[in-house]
């Protein structure tokens, strides 16, 4: 029989795609599946699945150095993520950064050995008794068909298909030197790791996500085809970690997570508010001019909204706990009126769903576009907090559409073009789609196929006429409509999701939306939700990264400062400060008894745009002297000029 190293001897070429489905090179194939036929296509180290079977290749090779060192540990799950793969472990002691340095040693000594993974069929019961002393492996064999959804990265282990063991096979005596539960691919060999891997660090992972399961250990790696891939990942993480906002947040006195509060729970401090609310209100202005009308709604409501739209059910684990409401007593104790139970809202649409049913809707309405910046409360695990990325707070920047069938297309690709063009205003130009189809197991989606398969044309069309890059997801949609989600490249290379817009057939469906029809029937409106920065907080960390804190002009929270070189000539730069004030510029002249090197110093860390430094010889000219971020400086600039260039700067968005 043929096989994949027959066809492929490339030693770049790591897998192989046959009929659609990920395979490694030493599955045999039939006469068929060819080549010439396309349905057998070469995966490479170097495309995303090859990366994915890379990092997967290794998560393996550091569960078997660790079972080396500490043949009591207990295997959890260890998937490929974005840029890396990680591993859990039940071990007695929590690693430390030089069980990593051993680690890693140990993990050379495998892949210098060129240990061959060998994938092998094996039945429930067969792999019970050879994983008897894994207790998590056996757990997810009894999850097989629902592991996806029981456990974060389960689905590299066990699915709803047969299961398989992958052996790590001695090169020169053949015989099993380890082996895991997996349902692969896997490379050849572990000698293709190469030496384009690294141990990250340490952090604590409950079992399956849920505190109440043990906590186990979990050790992050990142894997790359070569050498120098690893060391240029290794830069962007070092100029990342300069950028990280939480950092910036600090320095700059952006923003704060007091303990007092809670986790997850920001204030914003002037200098955040400012550079906010600029967002919120340019924002405001582009809807305005759109055609969307904003709303606002409560941040709490009674249980029985939630449960109509399905989020109680759905969402169970991300609400926050109820707050029991509204029970009356008599003077005895006894209950005369039942309570009701309150729940902080998680989303904003079924409420934006209620001001659609507020009144009876004609197709003449229609398109109605609900806008709204909508704080939501999420019960997130503390373990997954991260600075404004991830809390338990946030703003969405929330809209939500109702159309008619034929409307869709077109009010989707004003949608779509709206998003791009509103990011582009914050400086952020390098886009992509990502396209989620729904899932070909019918109890996996609700609604009719035929309108599912006639709005995923049309989300189709739009995306691809939008002349970006178009990836399309199937299975990834929700169970209620197909989505696009929109993929942003920041300025050292990493990628965010950030605006999505999803079709939904299931709320109005729910909540028994119509309109009337040119015709006279009632219709059901198709419900578009889309979140422009997804949430405000988040948008505000990308922009603080992506920026390195060093906000283009228009959202610098300190837009000019002013320093004398002494304090004889304050009050000159203060009449300057007055006349940008009248034009609507943040300026700051400072009075302080520093000396004028130690000013210039301050405000260069704090990233002020613009410096505006007077003496003797400028205030006798008029003029000034302009001091930009980078240390250069432009004397002698007459102070028309200079209030017209700051002017200017801000109201074309430069960034200086």
């Amino acid at each position: 029989m043929t096989t994949g190293f027959d066809l492929f001897t490339d030693r770049a070429i790591v897998a192989m795609r046959v009929d659609g489905e990920l395979q490694d090179l030493a599955r045999e194939l039939t006469e068929t599946q060819t080549v010439e036929s396309g349905s057998v296509e070469p995966v490479t180290i170097d495309s995303p699945d090859g990366l994915d079977i890379l990092r997967h290749s290794a998560a393996h090779v550091l569960a078997q150095a660790v079972q080396r060192v500490n043949p009591e540990a207990r295997l959890g799950i260890g998937p490929p993520v974005q840029d890396g793969f990680y591993y859990d472990f039940d071990v007695a002691e929590p690693f430390s950064s030089d069980d990593l340095k051993a680690l890693q040693k140990e993990m050379e000594r495998i892949i210098k050995a060129g240990q061959r993974f060998v994938r092998r069929v094996v039945t429930d019961d067969e792999a019970r008794a050879e994983l008897a002393d894994e207790p998590y492996k056996l757990e997810l064999i009894g999850l097989k068909g629902g592991a996806d959804k029981a456990a974060e990265g389960a689905s590299v282990e066990v699915g709803a298909g047969e299961l398989t063991i992958y052996d790590n096979v001695d090169m020169k005596s053949g015989e099993v030197a380890w082996k895991d539960l997996c349902r692969g691919p896997h490379l050849p060999s572990t000698r293709l790791i190469g030496n384009g891997f690294a141990l990250m660090r340490v952090a604590g992972a409950y079992w399956r996500g849920k505190t109440e399961l043990p906590q186990l250990q979990r050790i992050y790696g990142t894997a790359w085809p070569s050498k120098d891939e690893l060391r240029a990942y290794q830069q962007r993480l070092e100029e990342a970690a300069k950028r990280d906002h939480r950092k910036l947040g600090r320095e700059l006195d952006l923003f704060s997570f007091p303990e007092e509060i809670g986790s997850g729970l920001s204030v914003w401090h002037p200098r955040g508010a400012i550079a906010r609310g600029e967002m919120e209100q340019h924002a405001r202005r582009r809807h305005i001019e759109q055609g969307y009308s904003y709303v606002y709604t409560p941040h709490i409501t009674k249980q029985d909204l939630f449960a109509t739209s399905g989020h109680l059910e759905t969402y169970a684990e991300g609400i926050w706990p109820p707050i029991h409401m509204d029970e009356e007593r008599d003077d005895e104790g006894n209950v005369t009126k039942q309570g009701v139970d309150y729940y902080l809202k998680p989303m904003n649409c079924p409420m934006h769903i209620l001001v659609y049913k507020s009144s009876a809707r004609s197709y003449r309405d229609l398109p109605l576009r609900l806008a709204e910046n909508g704080t939501v409360y999420r019960n997130e695990l503390s373990g997954a907090l991260h600075g404004l990325t991830r809390v338990r707070g946030f703003t969405q920047d929330d809209a939500h559409l109702f159309v008619t069938p034929e409307q869709l297309e077109e009010e989707t690709t004003k949608v779509l073009e709206f998003v791009l063009s509103l990011l582009q205003d914050f400086g952020l130009t390098d886009f992509r789609l990502e396209l989620s189809m729904r899932d070909d197991e019918k109890e996996k989606w609700i609604g009719d196929e035929v309108i599912w398969e006639t709005a995923t044309d049309a989300l189709r069309r739009v995306a691809k006429a939008s002349g970006l890059d178009v990836v399309e997801e199937p299975g990834e949609a929700a169970f209620y409509g197909p989505k696009i989600d929109l993929k942003v490249t920041d300025a050292i290379g990493r990628s965010w999701q950030l605006s999505t817009v999803q079709l939904d057939f299931n709320l109005p469906e729910r909540f028994e939306l119509e309109y009337t029809a040119a015709d006279g029937s009632k219709q059901r409106p198709i419900m578009i939700h889309r979140a422009l920065f997804g949430s405000i907080e988040r948008f505000f960390a990308i922009l603080v990264e992506h920026y390195a804190g060093a906000f283009p002009v228009w959202l610098a929270p300190v837009q000019v400062v002013g320093v004398p070189v002494a304090v004889d000539y304050a009050d000159y730069l203060d009449r300057l400060a007055a006349q940008l004030r009248a034009k609507g510029v943040r300026v700051e002249v400072d009075r302080s008894d520093e000396r004028m090197q130690k000013k210039i110093r301050t405000h260069t860390l704090m990233k002020v745009p613009f410096q505006l430094i007077a003496g003797e010889k400028d205030r006798d000219a008029g003029s000034v002297s302009f001091r930009f971020r980078d240390g250069t400086q432009d004397n002698g600039v007459p102070v028309d000029e200079a209030i017209r260039r700051i002017v200017e700067a801000i109201e074309t968005k430069a960034h200086v």
